[in-house]
């Protein structure tokens, strides 16, 4: 592995790991020899922690390992206890300050915050297909009001037409009746005068 490697895969054990009960202040710089080779520090701070590729000069302690013995603690493969009694970790500084940093590293960050979120994406979705089918009802609703106004227009025509009909006939039949009354007169008016012409030869 290379440095920058060692660095970011430290940053990610860190990350998973839970120090919310740990409370103090602890710097530990970290030592690289052979592959790899570099130093880098880890620091807790009450429960907030930080890795960077930098030396720690106010630091508690150093750790100097190879990368496979330091990335072996990092997974809980290897005790810290045991790396030192081996001689493959080497301890400067404030070892109880080494041994809490390594029991801290052991706990892991709860992962159960997922499920949560998944449960509140299934209710958004009955949310949004409510709504579709209500404003279908609503627009197929106006079209029975179009049929009564056909009906409405239909009836006044045929009212009006039959009037009409009825005064132009009314006239037709008094000429009719008054030329009748006047043909009759005036037979009657030349009978009269053809019985007093009669009169008057005798």
């Amino acid at each position: 592995m290379t440095y920058e490697e060692i660095v970011a895969y430290t940053k990610k054990k860190v990350a998973a790991a839970n120090f919310k009960s740990y409370k103090g202040h602890l710097a530990a710089q970290v030592n690289i020899t052979g592959e790899g080779e570099g130093a880098f520090y880890i620091e807790l701070n009450d429960a907030a922690v930080a890795v960077e590729p930098y030396e720690y000069y106010d630091r508690d302690v150093i750790l100097v390992s190879n990368a496979d013995v330091f990335i072996a603690i990092l997974d809980g493969k290897k005790a810290a206890q045991d790396a030192v009694a081996a001689g493959e970790l080497k301890l400067v500084g404030n070892v109880e300050k080494a041994f809490e940093l390594a029991e801290a590293l052991k706990k892991k960050a709860p992962a159960k915050k997922a499920t949560p979120a998944a449960k509140k994406a299934t209710p958004a979705k009955k949310a949004e297909a409510k709504p579709v089918a209500k404003p279908v009802a609503k627009k197929a609703a106006p079209a029975k009001k179009a049929t009564p106004a056909k009906k409405a227009e239909a009836k006044p025509a045929v009212k009006k037409e039959a009037p009409v009909k009825k005064a132009e006939e009314k006239p037709v039949v008094a000429k009719t009746v008054e030329k009748a009354t006047a043909d009759t007169k005036k037979s009657a008016v030349a009978t009269a005068k053809k019985n007093v012409t009669k009169k008057v030869t005798k």
